[in-house]
């Protein structure tokens, strides 16, 4: 058995950042991961003058229900999505201050307007300086009475956990109403961790309730990332005899896409899991299969990257949000599948990919992490010569990616 360990989560730990800078008094957060969006997050909270204190296993964050220390600050959000659409809503709920939020190019190019129109609708003070819709913004804060609003969370369901995080830190509180949303387990990520910073949220249908009250520190435990489990997880169901375990990934994860082994056993791998640990073990068996990956859409990149070894066609479909990502991880998919010589057809929202023998190449990972630890995982078994145009895009969620995946191949 090859027992893997994952960083801790990148939703979680951004999650944990917003509610403990909001909360009164000073959270631990136990394993958070460190990485570009995740170290970015804590330096924009650090701008706005919430005090972080970083040491390798344990961050520390004094909590400010006022919202933040400083009356002007000038925010870069670097590439992270979580940043860029997290903390300009956290100070928007500030009692006073001007904030400035700037993004990478890659950033400015991912949608925004959803979340903005409904900070707008409620009364807060936002401008667009360039593209409407898009980074870089300007907020003058003035606190948020709270009420009503409607929101399209289609896009990203980000949109709705950065309103929802932001509820408790509301006068009168808020009540959503989605009329869209893609991604829903990582709502269920937000509402389990408001729960544990001591903010209850109430749904009926697509209404959400939350009321006022704030945010209570604690000390929180960052589970491992189980996007990132997925690479290792789709090495070993590729792998026959060979397996993979992931401990503190279990029964009992907050996380939506540790469902992606779901999608592996479905294929033929043997999985098992445990109240602490996941397990997955190659059969030699990959059947082709059709999946519906509109809530774990993370791991399609993974499924599209072993897609080729099955044994029929696979077939992703309702994934239309995975083009506003870092890059079109749909039509980036496809490309580096077309240069590996294997057939590949896209739509709007889906992808198929037909059984092949994959060639070496350099593949284009468009600065997407993704792109690159999927086809890693591709490279199993093409022999030498997958080179990567980017290696390093890894480091926006996991900077040691390469390190441990290559270790996992020296211990099999």
């Amino acid at each position: 058995m090859t027992v893997v360990d994952i960083p801790g989560s990148k939703s979680v730990t951004a999650r944990a950042l917003f509610l403990a800078a909001a909360a009164a008094g000073t959270t631990t957060l136990l394993r958070p991961l460190r990485s570009d969006d995740t170290e970015g997050f804590a330096e924009g909270l650090g701008r706005l003058g919430y005090r972080v204190d970083r040491e390798p296993d344990a961050w520390r964050v004094g909590g400010r229900p006022q919202g933040p220390a400083v009356s002007e600050a000038d925010v870069y959000c670097r590439d992270g999505a979580t940043t860029a659409r997290f903390l300009p809503t956290l100070a928007a709920a500030g009692a006073s201050g001007t904030y400035r939020f700037d993004a990478s190019p890659q950033m400015r190019r991912r949608p925004l307007a959803p979340l903005t129109d409904a900070l707008r609708a409620l009364g807060v003070d936002l401008r667009h300086e360039e593209a409407e819709g898009h980074h870089p913004l300007r907020i003058a804060a003035a606190g948020i009475k709270g009420g009503e609003v409607t929101l399209d969370a289609g896009e990203s369901s980000q949109y709705l956990t950065a309103l929802l995080m932001l509820g408790p830190l509301t006068a009168e509180g808020l009540r959503i109403t989605v009329t869209d949303l893609v991604s829903a387990p990582y709502v269920e990520i937000t509402l389990a961790m408001m729960r544990g910073f001591g903010a209850e949220v109430t749904r009926e249908g697509d209404t959400f309730t939350v009321p006022p009250g704030g945010y209570r520190a604690t000390t929180y435990a960052v589970e491992p990332d189980a996007s990132t489990a997925s690479y290792f997880f789709a090495a070993a169901a590729l792998s026959p005899g060979r397996e993979v375990t992931v401990p503190g990934l279990g029964a009992g994860a907050l996380q939506g896409d540790l469902r992606f082994v779901d999608v592996l056993e479905r294929m033929g791998a043997q999985v098992r899991v445990t109240p602490d640990s996941t397990t997955v073990r190659g059969t030699g068996t990959l059947n082709g299969l059709t999946v519906n990956m509109r809530d774990i859409s993370d791991t399609m990149p993974t499924l599209a990257a072993i897609a080729p070894y099955a044994a029929g066609p696979v077939r992703i479909e309702d994934v239309a949000n995975t083009r506003v990502k870092e890059c079109d991880r749909l039509e980036a998919c496809a490309e580096n599948l077309r240069r590996m010589g294997v057939t590949v057809a896209t739509g709007a929202d889906w992808i198929e990919i037909r059984p092949g023998t994959p060639r070496p190449t350099e593949i284009a990972t468009h600065g997407d992490h993704r792109m690159a630890m999927s086809f890693a995982v591709t490279s199993l078994r093409t022999g030498p010569g997958v080179t990567f145009d980017d290696p390093g895009c890894v480091r926006k969620t996991f900077p040691a990616f390469h390190e441990a995946f290559a270790a996992l191949q020296r211990a099999w």
